[in-house]
């Protein structure tokens, strides 16, 4: 594999970086990365490292550039708030805001083929959002989303496969929220785990081993069967 920092522009000129790992080989299509609040960090790269280690070309742009860049924050309370911070700014940008930004980094991922997407916290909302809206991917992962089972955002409507990964003692996502969510979306395969928010992430007091193993085998499964 070989990793690198590339710079990608969105459809109204905006210059923004992404993180690129190339796998060995021909890829078998690509999987761009919506990182958490806390930036394109140690943890989302090795996410995207993990998903070039099993053949696909991993893009995860840098979705606060908007707002801020060079963001990689840690799990701290400080870091906690400022992820907070930059992530109202950003979604408090006009339409279509950062999803062009998403755009351009699926069109780029598509030189490797078929596109999949798959996003954490923040991320996972952003993938919510652009399973209904960019065009070119093929599948979509969301890890919980906050923010996607509630409000208006359950009435969008996905225009690729889509699962979701929650956690059952998520004090940011109710479970009852979640059943909901799932009702109103059988087309959408829900996936509940007897974990907390942010189980994916192995820097964080929430992580969850077996979960987190659960979630990336049924992941991976899913790219496999819509991605290649």
């Amino acid at each position: 594999m070989s990793a690198h920092d590339i710079t990608l522009t969105a459809a109204d000129g905006f210059e923004f970086p992404a993180y690129v790992v190339e796998p060995e080989g021909t890829p078998r299509g690509a999987i761009v990365v919506l990182q958490e609040i806390f930036g394109v960090n140690s943890h989302i790269r090795s996410v995207a490292e993990g998903y070039a280690a099993e053949g696909y070309l991993a893009v995860a742009p840098a979705t606060f550039s908007r707002a801020q860049t060079g963001v990689q924050l840690g799990y701290t309370g400080p870091d906690m708030q400022e992820g907070v911070r930059l992530k109202a700014a950003v979604e408090a940008l006009p339409a279509p805001g950062v999803l062009q930004d998403i755009q351009a980094a699926v069109s780029y991922a598509a030189k490797a083929g078929k596109v999949g997407i798959v996003g954490y916290c923040w991320g996972g909302l952003l993938v919510w959002r652009s399973a209904a809206q960019v065009q070119g991917l093929s599948a979509a992962v969301a890890y919980y989303g906050g923010g996607m089972t509630v409000g208006s955002e359950p009435e969008r409507k996905p225009l690729v496969p889509t699962i979701a990964h929650f956690g059952e003692k998520d004090g940011h996502i109710s479970v009852e929220s979640v059943k909901a969510f799932e009702a109103a979306h059988p087309e959408v395969k829900v996936y509940l785990y007897e974990a907390d928010h942010g189980f994916n992430c192995d820097q964080r007091g929430s992580y969850d081993a077996p979960a987190a193993k659960l979630a990336k085998e049924r992941s991976l499964a899913f790219f496999k069967q819509h991605i290649g």
